[in-house]
């Protein structure tokens, strides 16, 4: 039985689960859980994987190890996974008007100095018809080999497939690497780009919130150079933050406060940002934006203390014979509503092509 009929199994008999794969390695790893029960995160010192809302005053869900049998197994897809066409898929004019219309109600806010950046999101539903659910997850594996791919699914919360180019966190013991990623551009065939000074201020101003919120709590901070980095049909600026975490991992909840929500899917300062977001749009973020991954394991050895965290973007939920597909930007002072609406369809190319 391969780690897919886990899947399918496990999802008839409506049982939590979770199956993913590390950016760029052949193998495939997944948590299945025996009971429906609901576990939640207490102060991240739990064993297993790990599912946190956008909003972190809301309880992260957990699927323990302890609780569950975990598989890994070496990745094989068939080469014959086709993808649908994205102009299938036409964006709704009220939805672009109301996009619109957040957008510059937040570039109006950034003027008044009432913050600096925010990001800015929308959902959009696609209808979908005979939604063949391991077909649809292989090929986000496929498309999106350099992206954290994962299906998670519970009865009592739902299910969600996502491909992240963004890591929130890497911890080994005391060692801990994170990166700032901001900034999009659709990828013409070459990552030799120019970027304008509204992506450079944006990815710049992650960086230094970053460095400035751990600082406090962990040394030998190194930040690399900038780099553009590929993922899927979009283009980010990306930077790497490395240092050892002091009293190790008994701080994790507290480098986890310290970085989520980040600037780069929330805003600057974060408070602010935060309260903005939850009045203004027009839906429920639950898990877009969170964050997701191994918590306090290894693949293979679950008793070792790594985990391995990513931020929750081009990511779907499957509910009602839809496709609710979450994508957003961030927003500054030299935005342009009319881009903003392009950047968010772009990004919701990255989900429809496995539809």
């Amino acid at each position: 039985m391969t780690i897919f009929d886990r899947i399918a199994s496990q999802y008839k008999l409506q049982k939590p689960f979770v199956v993913y794969r590390k950016p760029n390695e052949n193998v495939i790893s997944g948590f299945f859980q025996k009971t429906k029960d609901v576990f939640f995160v207490d102060d991240f010192t739990e064993v297993g994987f790990v599912f946190s809302p956008f909003d972190n005053s809301e309880k992260a869900i957990l699927i323990p190890a302890k609780e569950s049998v975990y598989y890994q197994e070496a990745l094989i897809l068939e080469t014959s996974l086709s993808c649908a066409k994205n102009k299938a898929f036409i964006p709704d004019e009220s939805a672009k008007a109301y996009h619109l219309e957040l957008v510059n109600k937040a570039i109006e806010q950034i003027t008044k100095k009432q913050f600096q950046k925010v990001v800015v999101s929308r959902r959009e539903a696609v209808p979908l018809s005979n939604f063949a659910l391991l077909e649809s997850f292989k090929k986000l594996l496929q498309i999106y080999p350099n992206a954290f791919g994962y299906i998670w699914f519970h009865p009592e919360i739902g299910l969600w497939m996502g491909a992240t180019p963004e890591t929130l966190l890497s911890l080994s013991e005391d060692r801990f690497k994170t990166m700032s990623l901001a900034g999009t551009q659709v990828y013409n065939g070459s990552t030799v780009v120019s970027w304008q000074s509204k992506e450079l201020e944006e990815q710049a101003l992650v960086t230094r919130f970053i460095a400035s919120q751990i600082k406090e709590i962990a040394v030998h901070l190194k930040t690399s150079e900038k780099e553009t980095i590929k993922a899927g049909n979009l283009l980010h600026l990306k930077t790497q933050i490395s240092g050892k975490l002091l009293s190790g991992r008994s701080n994790l909840k507290i480098l986890l406060n310290a970085l989520h929500p980040t600037p780069a899917v929330c805003g600057f300062p974060r408070l602010q940002t935060k309260k903005f977001i939850l009045q203004n749009e027009n839906y429920q973020r639950t898990f877009y934006t969170g964050f997701l991954g191994e918590l306090n394991v290894r693949r293979g050895s679950i008793d070792s203390e790594d985990s391995s965290l990513f931020v929750n973007l081009r990511c779907m939920e499957i509910k009602n014979n839809k496709a609710l597909l979450y994508v957003g930007g961030g927003i500054t002072k030299d935005s342009d509503a009319e881009k903003e609406w392009d950047e968010t369809v772009s990004k919701s190319a990255v989900m429809k092509a496995i539809l």
